[in-house]
């Protein structure tokens, strides 16, 4: 595939972006930018991706089978802004013949970052804490006050061993967590060596024997509820569970009443099933951390993913492989 030579592909962004890639991308194509950093409607969706060459949604964009309908046929690639791309129809696109690409890898360390940091958080109730002392509830240090537990020593299941879950393990290992994980393929031997991790080849049997459970995986149907109430039930009821993945992976109703049982110890939620919205059972629980899907929110994520999202336009323009290229599963 290959665009015509010299020619400015016309390029529409679904969101706001950070300045310096909003000037980037205006300054190398024929940009269409958002004035509000608000998610399209369906029917928006529709009509941006009719006039253009190369539309960079977000994952808060649907792009479904019936969106890329909608398509002329001038679309010629999808340039996704995020790593994640379960809220593409990559096959319906495929079958159009329109490229879909991500930008995976820059990412990374970020959302890992984060997960080590609820990994951290929710057993010592940090939040818990600090919304404690804003409501005037500290009154001075005491021997039984707000008791957490530490996770040196402790046992973590990661499930889903990519670049995230890996980059997990490495930092578990340094706050001396014990690694175990399930993924769908056994990692080769000489990573496995190298994070010291212990693989399990079926999920129910790792879940009995760990004391956090960090999620990494990504979104697809098999993962879908991956998660539920009987799955909850095999967790002690200390432990404690991290998504950073996709919010579909857990059944937020059964996490909430595990929670409020005391079956679980805590839990600490950058992603939900119906995002923005909670599951409302979720919102008043004290041993839950409910961030707001900034897994990948720093600055250095967002322009490197920038970069990844005009260098698969590049590629288009200059008839090259995509180097972030996403096919049907």
């Amino acid at each position: 595939m290959s665009f015509p030579k010299h020619a400015r592909p016309r390029v529409t962004v679904t969101r706001r972006l950070p300045k310096a890639v909003e000037a980037r991308m205006s300054d190398l194509f024929d940009t269409s930018l958002r004035d509000e950093d608000l998610a399209l409607s369906h029917a928006d969706l529709k009509t941006a991706i009719a006039s253009c060459d190369v539309l960079v949604p977000t994952v808060t964009d649907d792009i479904n089978a019936d969106i890329i309908a909608a398509a002329s046929d001038k679309l010629k690639l999808i340039a996704n802004f995020g790593a994640g791309t379960d809220h593409i129809d990559v096959a319906a696109a495929h079958k159009r013949g329109i490229m879909v690409t991500n930008t995976p890898g820059v990412l990374t360390e970020d959302t890992a970052d984060l997960t080590m940091a609820l990994i951290l958080a929710v057993p010592r109730r940090l939040v818990e804490g600090d919304r404690r002392t804003r409501a005037g509830n500290f009154n001075g240090w005491s021997p039984t006050f707000m008791l957490g537990h530490r996770v040196r020593g402790k046992k973590l299941g990661i499930i889903g061993m990519g670049r995230i879950g890996q980059a997990v393990a490495r930092r578990a290992h340094a706050f001396g967590l014990d690694v175990h994980y399930h993924n769908r393929h056994r990692l080769p031997g000489g990573i496995e060596d190298t994070l010291d991790a212990t693989y399990w080849p079926e999920l129910d049997p790792m879940l009995t024997a760990i004391d956090i459970l960090a999620i990494t995986c990504p979104s697809t149907p098999e993962t879908y509820h991956l998660i539920n109430s009987e799955r909850l039930a095999l967790l002690s009821p200390e432990s404690y569970i991290v998504n950073t993945s996709r919010g579909e992976v857990i059944d937020e109703a059964a996490l909430a009443k595990a929670l409020s049982k005391g079956d679980l110890g805590g839990a600490g939620l950058d992603v939900y099933e119906h995002e923005p919205k909670v599951h409302p059972d979720l919102l008043d629980l004290p041993n839950v951390i409910l961030a707001p899907h900034i897994g990948s929110a720093t600055h250095e994520s967002r322009l490197e993913m920038g970069e990844k999202v005009m260098i698969n336009i590049r590629a288009l323009m200059d008839g090259h492989a995509f180097p972030d290229r996403v096919l049907p599963l």
